[in-house]
């Protein structure tokens, strides 16, 4: 194999659908998917891979330093692109430890790990994936660039920026070969339903409410998650050791327009009277902290390596909605365990 890439929170959503494009692009890549299957991570989501000869998964959590050893020795990796990371900003409110160590001292402990394994640290890189979120809120316009300076405003977002900054430190202590990406919110496929989008399909379908922060005027940026697989690849293979690439959608939304949305596709799609799902959006108290805006310059990334979104939002928000519907098993599976106590904790 040419390379053996290590992909991190591979049975994730995002992690998933990167997982799924470098297999099948890079058939002389040997992949490693290594997830320890939170709640989030679904080993459903790539059962289509399973009898690929380039693949392989590891149920291991990247805090366990043995473990992962292990798997560096055995695989031979060659490089790593980590995703894994507890990503949602209400659970960063209530248990912001759990962030910490996941976030932080696991990729800490991932970077010690790629580190000591690596003889020399210039034939091998490690790609982290971050968020726009450790930027902050553009609350008087504007967008994020590379060079904003880091203002995180949650628990989730400070861990993420705490384990940015320890990829540019190792970069700059040991010289190991890094880049990082920061990215808008992702919809599509596979996503777990505690995040707005899919959340909303499954409270329509099951005429449950569909929660809205405040008064839903909060902005977010967002991409189709395969755009933003295609992204990744780009960025490991033509980004320059050392850089930051924002990847962004180019498409700003408000909450309560993209709820409204949503209501508007599935009555279509459900054979309901325009409106009707519309009645079930119920405003409740406003998450602590929550950020006004978040809008990326993604001009970096088109210009240097010539990415961009493929779809549009309209194109992608039907083609999301259009696989929640048509995977009705997937979406019972992981809504009858943790997330249904989580939801009715927080949003009954």
């Amino acid at each position: 194999m040419k390379k053996s890439i290590l992909i991190t929170g591979g049975a994730g959503f995002i992690g998933s659908h990167v997982v799924r494009l470098f297999v099948n692009k890079f058939p002389d890549y040997r992949i490693i998917n290594l997830d320890c299957l939170t709640y989030a991570g679904n080993l459903e989501n790539l059962k289509d891979l399973e009898d690929k000869d380039n693949y392989v998964f590891s149920k291991v959590d990247i805090n366990e330093e043995k473990l992962l050893e292990k798997v560096f020795n055995d695989y031979q990796i060659t490089d790593v692109i980590h995703l894994a990371a507890e990503s949602h900003v209400d659970r960063s409110i209530s248990d912001p430890l759990a962030f910490v160590k996941t976030n932080v001292m696991g990729t800490v402990n991932l970077l010690n790990t790629a580190r000591n394994f690596w003889k020399d640290l210039n034939n091998h890189l490690f790609y982290h994936v971050s968020t726009d979120e450790v930027y902050g809120s553009l609350d008087n316009g504007g967008y994020f660039t590379e060079t904003t300076p880091y203002d995180p405003q949650s628990p989730y977002s400070a861990s993420k920026a705490s384990s940015d900054h320890f990829v540019r430190a190792y970069a700059n202590t040991y010289g190991m070969k890094t880049v990082i990406s920061n990215c808008s919110n992702n919809y599509g496929p596979n996503q777990f339903p505690e995040k707005l989008i899919p959340l909303c399909i499954h409270n329509i379908k099951e005429r449950k409410p569909l929660p809205v922060y405040g008064k839903g005027e909060n902005v977010r940026d967002w991409l189709y998650v395969e755009d933003h697989a295609r992204a990744i690849d780009e960025v490991f293979h033509k980004g320059l050791p050392g850089q930051t690439y924002n990847i962004g959608g180019f498409n700003e939304w408000k909450n309560i327009a993209i709820v409204e949305l949503l209501c508007q596709i599935m009555d279509r799609k459900l054979g309901r009277a325009e409106g009707e799902s519309a009645k079930l959006i119920t405003f409740v108290k406003d998450r602590a902290g929550h950020d006004l805006r978040y809008a990326i310059d993604a001009q970096k990334i088109n210009k240097e390596l010539g990415w961009e979104p493929s779809l549009t939002f309209e194109v992608g928000i039907e083609k999301t909605v259009d696989w929640y519907l048509e995977n009705e098993s997937w979406l019972k599976g992981v809504t009858s365990g943790d997330y249904l106590h989580y939801y009715e904790a927080h949003y009954s």
